[in-house]
């Protein structure tokens, strides 16, 4: 899937020049918790969130204060930038400047890559510099939500089966497990002798994965490659 497949289309921006009150009417309104920040050209050229709101004098936890030696060692711009961050009505002030954007053919993979390395929890999307979408975390649980809910549709027993193996044969792990399985009715039975537990819990997830399986019947054994012997 990429990422054009689950962004929300209907993305409204806020120009930098704005004032934060109506950044903040929006986000409120909206229920959203990051506005896309453009300039006069509609180019994205940052982002704000709520975590740019949280230091405001207006709220009285404006004062962000450091020990006189760390005060030294960051220098007095850092408390020009902290003046600037807890003081000014203006976005573009405020806003992540650093932000990261995805294009719309960016596969769900990397977009989710991007979110756990960066700790955000939205990405705009963009085409030529303009946000046309953004993909959230809540976008995400929505399609895996229409995933499953695919996934549950009926298949015949030969398709349940085949499907299976085919699953079991991308894992090699799985695959090199002295198992049998036969499928009737959409009920899954696996049988065989497996030396690991964790192999026997993939095995009932690899199945009850695949679509059209109602319930699975366990009856492997397992054995204990080191002692040799079969394992209650």
């Amino acid at each position: 899937m990429k990422a054009s497949d689950v962004m929300a289309r209907d993305v409204l921006t806020i120009p930098e020049q704005a004032a934060i009150e109506a950044a903040i009417a929006i986000m409120v309104e909206r229920r959203v918790s990051g506005l896309p920040v453009v300039d006069a050209g509609g180019m994205l050229v940052g982002i704000l969130t709520e975590g740019d709101l949280l230091r405001r004098v207006e709220t009285g936890t404006g004062a962000h204060h450091r020990s006189r030696f760390l005060e030294f060692l960051v220098g007095p711009g850092h408390e020009a930038a902290d003046y600037i961050r807890t003081h000014s009505r203006r976005v573009g002030d405020l806003m992540t400047a650093d932000v990261r954007s995805v294009a719309e053919d960016t596969d769900l993979d990397a977009v989710v890559g991007l979110m756990e390395r960066q700790h955000i929890r939205r990405v705009p999307v963009v085409r030529e510099g303009r946000v046309v979408g953004m993909v959230s975390r809540a976008d995400l649980v929505a399609a895996l939500g229409r995933q499953l809910q695919a996934a549950g549709s009926t298949g015949d027993d030969a398709a349940i089966e085949g499907s299976l193996r085919a699953e079991l044969a991308e894992h090699p792990g799985l695959a090199a497990s002295n198992i049998t399985m036969f499928v009737r009715d959409g009920v899954v039975t696996l049988d065989g002798v497996i030396y690991d537990q964790r192999t026997r819990d993939a095995l009932r997830v690899a199945a009850q994965n695949i679509a059209g399986v109602i319930s699975v019947t366990d009856r492997m054994t397992w054995v204990d490659p080191v002692l040799g012997m079969v394992v209650p």
